[in-house]
Formats: structure tokens, sequence, C-alpha cells
């Protein structure tokens, strides 16, 4: 597990920088805590199996974190992250872009680690690590600015003040609006997930419907911020509630799909 001892090291340094990674460490533990709060007997069961008694929060920023990692391979999956598209598509022309984009991104590598998770393909450290992913990307997939567009960088190119600070909007996303509500991630997944009728309610849908659900959030965003890159508390008021219904959403067909391949 020499993988393992450098994510160790790796998050030793990211808890010390001001880096920032798809919806920032509370957002992916949030998801994963209500993810784990639904899968079955059976999915557990064999999850344990791959990683022990640890909870899934602990792995679920462990894709961010070996971006850094020396190994070339792993450096490859940075574009996993993500998968960009033209704006304000329809959804039958949203799903034709995503069927005919690289295959190095976000939708077609969850789709190829899927298949490999399902079929138990790989040693112990490889099927340990298509967990890691799959727990982390289909979290990425609801984040709206990670599924956005290639020539500002999903946002990174657009800058924005923050209640005076200077950043930009795909940071806004991916951490700022989560963090400014100052729960732990496990308060954060409590009062989320309440209701026990939203499991069925958000997971009867495909990938490609979740994606582009984070598609026209990200459309709105973008016709937002131009007319306005002076953020504070009327843009928290305007976004917050469509934030949190994506980290359920995310939760809850995060279960969905671990019940489906470890089931």
């Amino acid at each position: 597990m020499n993988n393992f001892f450098k994510s160790v090291i790796i998050l030793l340094f990211v808890s010390s920088s001001n880096a920032v990674f798809g919806w920032g460490m509370t957002g992916h533990r949030v998801i994963s805590e209500i993810a784990e709060a639904h899968l079955s007997k059976k999915a557990k069961k064999n999850i344990y199996q791959l990683i022990g008694n640890q909870k899934l929060a602990y792995w679920s920023n462990w894709a961010d974190f070996i971006k850094s990692d020396p190994d070339p391979e792993l450096q490859k999956t940075g574009s996993w992250h993500f998968v960009n598209t033209t704006g304000n598509l329809s959804y039958a022309d949203f799903v034709t872009e995503l069927k005919a984009s690289p295959e190095d991104n976000l939708y077609k590598a969850y789709e190829a680690l899927r298949t490999d998770a399902k079929n138990r393909k790989g040693d112990l450290a490889s099927r340990q690590q298509q967990l890691y992913f799959i727990i982390h990307l289909l979290a990425d997939a609801h984040q709206p600015m990670h599924v956005s567009r290639k020539e500002d960088l999903g946002g990174n190119k657009i800058d924005i003040t923050f209640f005076g600070r200077k950043g930009n909007i795909h940071r806004v996303w991916d951490s700022d609006l989560v963090d400014n509500e100052k729960y732990s991630y496990t308060e954060y997944a409590r009062v989320l997930d309440f209701d026990k009728n939203n499991y069925a309610k958000y997971t009867q849908s495909s990938m490609e419907d979740w994606l582009y659900e984070s598609h026209q959030i990200a459309n709105q965003i973008y016709d937002d911020v131009a007319k306005d890159t002076n953020l504070s508390y009327q843009y928290i008021y305007r976004y917050k509630y469509t934030m949190e219904a994506c980290l359920l959403k995310a939760g809850l067909r995060l279960a969905k799909e671990l019940n489906d391949i470890y089931g």
C-alpha cells in the first residue's frame, strides 16, 4: 500500500495549504456520509472486505490528494474530475457531446471504473482505488462547475470577490458555499438527509441525467456571474438550497451506485 502512505503525506501538505479541490474536503465527506447511511447490508459487507471498517468519508478526498503523486499513471487522472461541453445545450445535444467526448474525462472514466469494479477486475489495491475514485467522481459529477466549459477551466479563470476576498467562481462552488454554513461534515449530512423518501425520489435516473442537471445549474451560474462578480450574502441566499440539493442528491446517488456495484 505504498500509495496509501504517499496519500497521507499529501494530506498533511494539503491541510497546511490553501489548495482547493472538487467540492472541498467537507463537501466530499458530506456526500460520502450520506451515502454510507443508505448502503445495503451486502454492499457494506463487500466494501468492508476492501477497506475494512473505515468510513467512506476517510477516502472521499483520496482522488484529489493523489494528483500530486509522482506516479505518472496517477498524474493522468487529473482530467477525470470534470467534463467539458458547450454551454446551454438541450438534453439530447448534451448527451451527444458526452458520448463523443474524450476517454479521459469524468463521464468516460467513471463508466470504465464502474464496469471494472462491478466485474471485480484487478488485485486488492486496484479494486480499492476503483472504490476511492467512484466515491469521489460521482460527487464531482454533482458539482456544477465540474460539468462546465473548457475555455475558462470550469470557472477557474472567472475572477470574483467573495465577501471582499479575491477568488474565482469555481472555488465558490468547490468550498466557499459549503464552508460558509459552518457545519462539520457529519452534522451537514444529518441535517440534509432527513427524508427517507428522497432515496427513491432522486435515484430513478441515469448518470447522463445527473450530469445534465449539473450542466443546467452551471449555465445559470455563468449567467449570474456575468452580471455581478462581487458576491456576498445575496449570492448565498440565491444558491444555498441549490448547493445543498446537489450534496444530498450526490450522496443518495452514490449510495445507489455502490449498492448496485458492490451489493
